[in-house]
């Protein structure tokens, strides 16, 4: 008799608590609600981190390479023109519009607004050979070379231009931590993408005349993670963490074509976007 009030209790006791566990793997944390078919746009600043790279220099009479050249971004102080319609590109900056296919998968569209420049003075082993009729004229056979402002000035500052597309995971974090708090969801998101480079590369290069226009220059990939905070359902502030390489082959560097530069290399990108998630059926 013992042994079966036992088991009763026994029973009993495990009924319970599946029950609890069922009625709390029921509970839904998520304010925001499903996401598939809706849309979400963000824009934020970058900081940026460049490896170094070898640029090759070309053209009618000159032939030469800069070995493990080193660059860095171009970040501005805050200050009005961060919000001004006309003075967007001036800061280090991130655009992006997509769509959830699923409940956690989006594709998207954006622009990442970085900028790179080459560090002058520094010294970087140097080879080639130049016959402009100048006063850097001359064999180089692995020399050490000092990039002066005469010799060279060469960044991408309106800039890395990046346009890139985007498939991402989106998961919302809430029920995994027990999160309870109204109105504001955790969520994560990671995903790869490809695209193209379309800067404008602000180039001086032993005194040959400036060139400084638009040009599709190559192409690059990246990976991406990032923490999303979503307020009142539709809002968000996001950190994005993105990784990548660029290939530039076709970089544009005087008004004569005959004068190109290649050089390829992997970046560190952190962003901090805000932006909206909406649906326009509901």
């Amino acid at each position: 008799m013992k042994n079966l009030i036992l088991m009763v209790l026994i029973l009993t006791s495990t009924i319970t608590f599946s029950q609890e566990v069922v009625k709390s793997q029921d509970l839904n944390y998520n304010d925001a609600g499903p996401n598939k078919g809706k849309f979400f746009v963000y824009w934020g600043w970058n900081r940026d981190h460049y490896s170094t790279s070898d640029i090759k220099f070309s053209g009618a009479d000159y032939k030469f390479t800069l070995y493990d050249v080193k660059a860095d971004d171009k970040p501005k102080p805050f200050g009005i023109y961060f919000l001004k319609l006309d003075e967007l590109t001036i800061p280090q900056t991130n655009f992006r519009i997509g769509y959830f296919l699923k409940e956690h998968y989006t594709v998207s569209i954006g622009l990442d607004h970085m900028k790179y420049v080459m560090r002058n003075d520094q010294i970087v082993r140097m080879n080639g050979v130049i016959n402009t009729g100048g006063a850097f004229d001359g064999v180089y056979s692995n020399v050490d070379k000092v990039l002066t402002s005469d010799f060279l000035l060469f960044e991408h500052t309106d800039g890395l231009n990046y346009i890139n597309m985007e498939v991402s995971r989106f998961d919302n974090l809430d029920n995994w931590l027990k999160f309870s708090v109204k109105n504001i969801d955790i969520n994560l998101t990671e995903g790869i993408g490809v695209g193209i480079l379309y800067p404008k590369t602000n180039t001086t290069l032993m005194g040959k005349e400036l060139y400084d226009e638009f040009h599709v220059s190559g192409y690059g990939f990246s990976a991406h993670a990032g923490l999303n905070f979503t307020f009142f359902k539709h809002f968000f502030i996001q950190s994005n963490f993105k990784v990548g390489y660029i290939n530039m082959q076709d970089i544009r560097t005087t008004k004569d074509k005959r004068d190109k530069a290649t050089q390829h290399f992997t970046f560190i990108e952190n962003m901090y976007v805000f932006g909206a998630r909406f649906s326009l059926t509901k």
